[in-house]
């Protein structure tokens, strides 16, 4: 892809050529099949739904009619200009959340994952529902070295849910408390989901406020959570771990407490005004020096190697996602329909604010009920 003669060039008013026609059909058709093998086929049933509603404009009726966009247009602004394909959000993937992987990888090879849960375990593990509070903990804990659910589960599932179960939880109960408690793992600072930095170029504010204005969010999430649990075992009876199972604060923190230090300075660089690719490469060198302190949490060059596949390979679900993303960004905007949407929005909502707001959280919901937290937000 030449991105000289994509940024340069002027959409619609240069016709493309045969050639451009071929390359911007194949590629969004390899973009949405990569989707679908990424994260499923929500996202790219809703592109191509996009693309539908782009070329179908006069036949629609009501105030989704538009003029209709012809298929060379289309493509054109799906694939050969900056608010497609190639916009916003996967630029925000290439450059900033690939970096905040990678810094995660590496301190998850040193043992962090390890780490968070044995101080879990340490300070919630003998209360009444132990293991359900392990399993918030340790959650929220690594939330904040992941901004991927599914990799919070990966980590801290296989062990919570069986304790949970042998413990008196039932079994989907068990199964819901590590699901939830994973999720919240994406509003967590300081390392979030994707959408918090698609986020903060929308808004053209910092990563840090956004980071900022989400951590009280995330302590009342995983407050209720903890409640909730805790009521719940109170009314089941449920008792906790026997403490002669569980490891002792103490020595946890000072086998393991260093590992926490890479969180913190990447939270003081970029609250302190650090751009954010700054303060992951030097956060993720941190974690490379301070492994060496104990021999069991060294990241070698082995794991180093480990660690950069796994962040490459963990960034492929988000570029993906917002790419197909991108599609939907082009149609709703060479078709006016966010305008629209928009106007309809303030219509419905009377000139409140609240709800307005109350609206928008419906539809993300909603939205959120098939596709990934990044598309949805978008």
């Amino acid at each position: 892809m030449n991105y000289e003669y994509v940024t340069l060039r002027m959409p619609t008013a240069e016709p493309l050529s045969a050639a451009d026609m071929l390359v911007a059909g194949v590629g969004t058709l390899l973009v949405l099949e990569a989707t679908r093998r990424s994260i499923g086929l929500a996202l790219p049933v809703v592109a191509l739904s996009f693309i539908a509603y782009g070329l179908l404009g006069p036949w629609l009726p009501g105030g989704l009619a538009h003029r209709g966009l012809s298929l060379e247009i289309l493509l054109d602004q799906t694939y050969f200009t900056t608010e497609g394909i190639f916009g916003i959000p996967i630029g925000v993937a290439g450059t900033y959340v690939i970096l905040f992987i990678i810094f995660g990888a590496f301190l998850e090879k040193s043992g962090a994952g390890q780490f968070f849960m044995h101080f879990a375990n340490a300070i919630a593990g003998g209360s009444r529902g132990g293991p359900g509070k392990v399993a918030v903990v340790s959650s929220s804990l690594f939330g904040t070295i992941s901004g991927s659910a599914v990799a919070n589960v990966m980590v801290d599932g296989w062990l919570t849910i069986p304790m949970m179960k042998r413990t008196g939880f039932k079994p989907e109960a068990a199964a819901a408390i590590e699901a939830v408690a994973s999720t919240g793992g994406q509003i967590m600072p300081p390392i979030m989901g994707a959408a918090a930095f698609v986020m903060a170029e929308f808004l053209g504010a910092s990563y840090a406020q956004v980071m900022i204005a989400a951590a009280i969010p995330a302590l009342f999430y995983y407050g209720a959570l903890f409640a909730a649990i805790h009521f719940n075992a109170i009314r089941s009876g449920l008792r906790g771990i026997p403490r002669d199972e569980l490891p002792i604060l103490g020595h946890v923190m000072r086998r393991q407490g260093h590992l926490f230090i890479p969180l913190v300075i990447i939270f003081v660089l970029l609250v302190q005004g650090y751009t954010a690719t700054y303060a992951a490469i030097i956060s993720t060198a941190s974690v490379l020096v301070l492994s060496w302190v104990r021999p069991e949490s060294r990241v070698t060059l082995r794991k180093a190697i480990e660690a950069l596949r796994d962040g490459a390979f963990q960034t492929v679900p988000v570029a993906m996602a917002t790419a197909a993303a991108g599609i939907v960004i082009g149609v709703v905007l060479q078709t006016g329909l966010a305008i629209r949407f928009t106007s309809f929005l303030v219509s419905v909502a009377g000139g409140s604010l609240l709800l307005a707001l109350v609206i928008t959280m419906i539809a993300g919901v909603i939205l959120g009920m098939g596709m990934p937290t990044t598309p949805a937000y978008i």
